[in-house]
């Protein structure tokens, strides 16, 4: 097979992912296929101005400010875009409230629909074909299985992203958190806690 022979590009890239990465770029950039810079913007971008940190920061707002709450969970959208958080695979969200009466649960079950603006690239398991199966048939066991027990009393309500809506989670807010900031509140959401899949962290507790 072709991929088996000795002069085969792959056969000369190291085994460690991460350099793997770093060869590729070199030989695409000596190629003149890549532009450097503009791969360093994309990296950036991904890194540190799209990713679950802005979710997490609309999480906390939404978990201090009554009145912002109250208008993301009314229309998301304009709030959103106020703040930054749209543009292409970020149109048309709708927030979900958890509450002590129901928890809310995202999935894409026709292919892997998600918020980017807000949670950056998905999870792999979020497009699995097992995960957009079950998330839907089973959604009690597919928590528990991420670690999320519920009380009976609780009801799971399973919400289907598409192309058209997208949506997002607003976990309850964690108790002995009255006195903190936003930005420590934020440092107790994580991107799983806005999927549905994870509860917030306690405080001094480290993220799932």
């Amino acid at each position: 097979m072709p991929h088996d022979l000795p002069d085969h590009p792959h056969a000369h890239l190291p085994p460690d992912p991460a350099l793997r990465v770093k060869a590729l770029e070199t030989i695409l950039t000596a190629k003149g296929l890549v532009d450097p810079a503009a791969l360093e913007e994309i990296i950036d971008t991904y890194q540190n101005r799209i990713g679950p940190q802005n979710g997490a920061r609309v999480v906390a707002r939404a978990w201090r400010d009554p009145a912002f709450k109250a208008a993301l969970l009314a229309d998301a959208d304009p709030v959103l875009a106020e703040l930054g958080y749209y543009g292409r695979q970020g149109e048309h969200m709708v927030v979900v409230e958890n509450t002590p009466q129901r928890h809310n649960m995202i999935v894409c079950t026709l292919c892997s629909c998600y918020p980017w603006p807000l949670l950056g690239i998905p999870p792999g398991w979020y497009k699995s074909d097992a995960y957009r199966a079950r998330a839907v048939r089973e959604p009690r066991k597919v928590l528990a299985e991420f670690g999320v027990t519920l009380p009976p009393e609780t009801a799971v309500r399973v919400w289907d992203s598409t192309a058209e809506v997208r949506y997002l989670v607003l976990p309850m807010r964690p108790k002995g958190t009255e006195g903190l900031d936003e930005a420590a509140l934020a440092a107790l959401v994580s991107r799983d806690s806005m999927i549905g899949t994870a509860l917030p962290a306690a405080p001094g507790q480290a993220q799932p």
